[in-house]
């Protein structure tokens, strides 16, 4: 499942990287959040892939909405929400095969990933060796389950996404929570992990993620309105957490440390433009934590 909105050419490579695959059996859905332009869809339909299927909202709905219908649309057992910016190496599909036959009752599927820029080169990034400090490293492929998982991706949302294979079924019955744009994918693991799902992590990297700055969690960090979001969202969680009785992963959430300190990196560019009004939004995040 594709949702689209952006940059053509990037758009164009990924839907290549699809046809790629070594393994045939796939089906991909693109969903149109009505791009300006329309060249992106005739392009598509030339391709003549009948494994392909392009749907074309008549006016934009927005990301949170547009990644919902990917959800409601999808059908397989297996489903990934593929990024229009991203790229999958031809083995991804052939890889997940082998990991749904070793782990056929997991939630999610996450494997290993490669950063790359907005020219498709590899990058490492401040972001992405930090989230490289939170992110379990093995030889082989790591299960997380119930409070390990929870603190795991709360003390730093090292996942990448779009690269995720979800288990159909149960990302059907959960979906995206309304109202978020940037925490949906975390909101999403938290909502299956709680229900007692489990994440299988890969180190065999099949998967490139696109890291650029017109990315929507770029620019909302870029003014700070993200981290009002977060914020808002680790708050909520902690009380969950509390509740359900993991006072780890509750500590993790009350304090959201590399979200504070991903909001710090952000001021000197929001100084250098002499932007103070994000600036003393991304301090308040970086100096205050739940009670």
């Amino acid at each position: 499942m594709m949702p689209f909105y952006g940059r053509v050419d990037h758009f164009e490579a990924a839907v290549e990287s699809v046809l790629a695959q070594t393994d045939p059996d796939w089906r991909l859905v693109v969903i149109d959040d009505h791009y300006p332009s329309p060249e992106a869809g005739r392009w598509l339909l030339d391709i003549g892939d009948p494994r392909i299927e392009y749907v074309r909202h008549e006016s934009n709905v927005g990301i949170n909405r547009n990644f919902q219908e990917s959800v409601e649309r999808s059908t397989a057992d297996w489903v990934v929400v593929f990024g229009c910016d991203d790229v999958m190496h031809p083995g991804f599909v052939a890889r997940i095969r082998t990991l749904v036959e070793a782990h056929p009752d997991a939630a999610m599927l996450h494997p290993g990933v490669r950063i790359i820029d907005e020219d498709g080169s590899p990058v490492r990034t401040l972001v992405d060796t930090a989230k490289g400090w939170y992110r379990p490293s093995s030889a082989g492929t790591v299960v997380l389950t119930g409070e390990d998982l929870a603190v795991s991706v709360t003390r730093g949302n090292w996942m990448n996404f779009p690269a995720v294979a979800w288990n159909g079924p149960m990302l059907r019955a959960t979906g995206f929570r309304a109202g978020y744009d940037v925490v949906q994918d975390l909101a999403l693991v938290i909502d299956l992990c709680t229900s007692g799902g489990s994440l299988v992590i890969d180190p065999v990297v099949t998967f490139d993620y696109r890291r650029h700055s017109a990315s929507v969690s770029s620019w909302k960090a870029a003014d700070g309105s993200r981290f009002i979001e977060e914020r808002a969202f680790f708050l909520e969680l902690a009380e969950r957490y509390r509740t359900i009785g993991w006072p780890r992963a509750a500590r993790a959430a009350r304090t959201h440390l590399s979200s504070r300190i991903n909001a710090l990196t952000r001021v000197p560019s929001a100084l250098s433009v002499r932007d103070t009004a994000s600036a003393r939004s991304l301090l308040r995040h970086t100096f205050t934590t739940g009670g």
